[in-house]
């Protein structure tokens, strides 16, 4: 029997924004695992009976071999519901390796990420005619997971060029000074998103050098 375990990219948030491709996986799939925390419930609502749902926000990678394991030995369809895209940020390649190491199928299908719905949101473009033709796509150094020694914020700061911040709204007073100490002018324009296509989104426009004050303004 050949079963598949398939990494669906859910979007942002809103069940509108999933593609077409993951949808039907989700809606063909024996077992969903998913992650309360971070995906709305109406991307998965649309589950065939019978269909098995685990949440995935507390389960560790251990507890979720098993049902891969399940997927290989009883045919079975998983899908794998990852917040945004797979690609980015989605801890997907430990479980590529947990895949090949079980002996079962994988494949992925990409999701809308938050920097792009952000960018949506506010009518903006990232790639603006002579100001940057660029994206730098981070995060702030210092988090539980090491960055490689040339990835530091400040560094990629010194290209000028648009960047979109990911897991670094909780030390927004040292982002701030790594941009600036980067070179980036006080007064570049800033987007602060967060849970963008929620219903309960919060879309805040600064200057770089208000961007901590802003957030703590809004306890973000």
């Amino acid at each position: 029997m050949s079963g598949k375990v398939v990494f669906v990219g859910a979007g942002p948030g809103a069940a509108d924004l999933i593609t077409l491709r993951g949808a039907r996986v989700i809606a063909e799939a024996d077992i969903i695992i998913w992650a309360s925390s971070l995906v709305s419930p109406e991307i998965v609502a649309g589950h065939k009976p019978g269909a098995e749902l685990v949440d995935s926000a507390s389960a560790s990678l251990e507890a979720i071999t098993p049902l891969y394991e399940r997927a290989r030995d009883e045919g079975l369809l998983v899908a794998r519901v990852h917040t945004g895209d797979p690609a980015i940020y989605g801890a997907t390649a430990e479980q590529r390796d947990v895949c090949r190491a079980v002996g079962v199928a994988f494949e992925s299908i990409p999701g809308v990420s938050a920097f792009s719905a952000a960018a949506a949101a506010a009518e903006v473009e990232i790639t603006l005619p002579e100001v940057a033709q660029s994206l730098i796509l981070t995060r702030l150094e210092g988090g539980r997971t090491p960055m490689p020694p040339r990835e530091r914020v400040r560094d990629f700061a010194r290209h000028g060029t648009t960047m979109a911040l990911y897991l670094s709204a909780a030390r927004n007073k040292a982002l701030q000074e790594e941009l600036l100490a980067g070179g980036y002018p006080p007064d570049t324009p800033v987007v602060i998103g967060h849970k963008v296509s929620w219903p309960d989104q919060v879309l805040l426009r600064c200057r770089l050098d208000e961007l901590s004050a802003t957030m703590k303004d809004h306890k973000s």
